[in-house]
């Protein structure tokens, strides 16, 4: 065989496979016709527990377990309202609430949907949010109190430098004296 035959060959398979490929399921003769089947009302309800064994999100997958264990993320965080806002890490919160915003959306973006996860990372969000809050607020506190506090340095500085002076020069004038 020639290689133009080969050529034509794959041309001519690829027209037919070209033609069917707008429609890969329909038959010739079915065009027009609609069935319907008895299987849909056949079907027996499942109970709660089964729609949810069964689903996407479901039990026995990861998208129903990673919010599950992501709640000790929040209720860490929460515990963490306790502690003084200077032992608190200023990167370690806000990494947690750049997590909880930015997969709070992709939650609700991603297929399957994981309503589960949305809520965990949206309270993971707030609990950063709030963490955050409090230790910039304590870091503006301790601004204001440091400048007061080393301005009242200065002056205990400086009227503690005018009484050795001042004892200075009064030991000088009785040294000058006690020789006169």
């Amino acid at each position: 065989m020639s290689s133009s035959r080969v050529g034509f060959r794959f041309l001519n398979n690829a027209r037919f496979a070209f033609r069917n490929a707008s429609a890969p399921f329909r038959r010739p003769g079915a065009q027009g016709f609609r069935f319907q089947s008895s299987e849909a009302g056949a079907a027996e309800q499942q109970s709660a527990f089964q729609r949810m064994w069964n689903s996407p999100v479901g039990v026995k997958t990861v998208h129903f377990w990673a919010p599950v264990m992501k709640w000790a993320l929040v209720i860490a965080g929460i515990s963490d309202f306790n502690r003084p806002a200077e032992k608190l890490s200023l990167t370690q919160n806000c990494a947690l609430m750049a997590t909880g915003a930015i997969w709070t959306r992709w939650c609700l973006i991603i297929k399957p949907r994981n309503v589960l996860l949305a809520a965990v990372n949206f309270f993971l969000g707030c609990v950063g949010v709030v963490q955050v809050s409090r230790i910039f607020m304590w870091q503006r506190s301790q601004k204001g109190s440091s400048l007061e506090a080393a301005k009242e340095l200065e002056h205990e500085a400086a009227d503690s430098a005018k009484a050795v002076v001042d004892q200075a020069e009064t030991a000088v004038k009785a040294a000058a004296e006690k020789t006169a």
